[in-house]
């Protein structure tokens, strides 16, 4: 299928690697020109390498930690990176999108927007507030040809959630992790594995074409079954 992507500019923030990589790369194939972000020179570079008006919020950070050692600083922090990040990036791109009538604002939200992590209970906050705020640009934007919309991953595996698995399972082998995980932690998964980074990248590709044009205001799932109430 032809998502009419070519000659479009997007804009991935945390797309070195993990999803927003996949994000990037699906975006390149699709012949966007596409703008890498990341924390380091050396893997925004990396990531360049391998990759050779759209705006998807990807930047995030999550960790394990019982509610009772989440101090108030650990709060600010989660909020300024995960939501603050995409409200600056927004606000900075917005106007212009309104202004060409054009535009594809997407929020790497989760899972954890809906199911809130008993073990990440700062980080599932985070990712509710991004519903919001999609949501709430979105009828901002009412009656123009831009897009906003929210996608909710659920268990994926990427490098983070790699290290995520090493930190719970106290360095058992992933597939071992991986089965005890949908047993225990997400017995109502139906996918019964973690995602791949391109699938989600793939319903993300999706929402930034033109074809989407009336997919807006959403929360979509890639969840793989996860999240079992209707919304």
């Amino acid at each position: 299928m032809n998502l009419k992507l070519t000659d479009k500019t997007a804009l991935v923030s945390g797309s070195s690697k993990g999803i927003g990589f996949a994000i990037a790369a699906g975006l390149a194939r699709e012949g966007a020109r596409v703008i890498v972000n990341g924390r380091s020179e050396i893997a925004v570079a990396e990531a360049k390498e391998q990759i050779e008006q759209t705006l998807v919020n990807n930047l995030g950070i999550f960790e394990p930690k019982s509610f009772e050692d989440i101090s108030d600083e650990e709060w600010r922090r989660f909020f300024e990176v995960n939501v603050l990040s995409g409200v600056r990036l927004s606000r900075a791109y917005l106007p212009g999108m309104k202004e060409r009538n054009w535009g594809r604002i997407v929020f790497i939200s989760s899972e954890s927007a809906i199911n809130t992590p008993a073990e990440m209970i700062h980080y599932g906050m985070t990712k509710t507030a991004q519903l919001a705020v999609s949501r709430g640009l979105a009828e901002s934007c009412t009656g123009t040809a831009v897009t906003v919309n929210a996608v909710l991953p659920g268990p994926t595996r990427s490098a983070g959630v790699e290290e995520f698995a090493g930190q719970l399972s106290g360095g058992k082998p992933f597939a071992e992790f991986e089965e005890e995980f949908f047993k225990t932690v997400r017995p109502g998964s139906l996918l019964k594995r973690f995602a791949t980074t391109e699938e989600v990248a793939n319903l993300v590709t999706y929402v930034c074409s033109p074809l989407s044009a009336a997919t807006n205001g959403a929360a979509l799932r890639v969840d793989g079954g996860v999240v079992q109430a209707c919304f």
